[in-house]
């Protein structure tokens, strides 16, 4: 019984771990291929936002830009023809930005900083997507 609980949530653990090194891994390996221009010409906001998170002390709009940003690229990513995220690493962004929403929720009030690097990284994920959507080029790169 013991055994049985200690080898899940060592498990667990482990699954976490991957996960989150998974995740930093492919913001750097993007994060570089992604021009910024083409996320600054665009119509998100996330290149904005991400000038913001440096000084900005008030973190609950730029949380709402992120958020009306996201809302956008999902409904692009169901409406228009031929943009999809099919990869493995693109549904990993994604399932990684919600979790990050979840953690700046549940750290906004009691630890700020680590609202702020989450926020960061959810923005990060957003460049990384955004710039693949609009660079198709990038989609197939690993």
């Amino acid at each position: 019984m013991v055994a049985g609980i200690l080898i899940i949530a060592f498990s667990l653990a482990l699954l976490l771990y991957w996960f989150r090194y998974s995740c930093i891994l492919l913001l750097r390996n993007y994060a570089d291929a992604v021009a910024s221009p083409v996320v600054e010409a665009s119509r998100f906001r996330v290149g904005e936002v991400q000038a913001r998170l440096r000084s900005e002390t008030d973190l609950d709009p730029l949380h709402a830009a992120l958020q009306r940003d996201y809302a956008m690229l999902v409904y692009l990513l169901e409406h228009a023809a031929g943009l999809e995220l099919h990869s493995v690493e693109d549904r990993l962004l994604v399932i990684d930005y919600k979790v990050m929403r979840w953690w700046y929720r549940l750290t906004r009030l009691a630890a700020p900083a680590q609202a702020r690097r989450a926020l960061v990284e959810m923005a990060t994920v957003l460049t990384v997507l955004v710039g693949k959507i609009e660079r198709p080029g990038l989609r197939g790169e690993a």
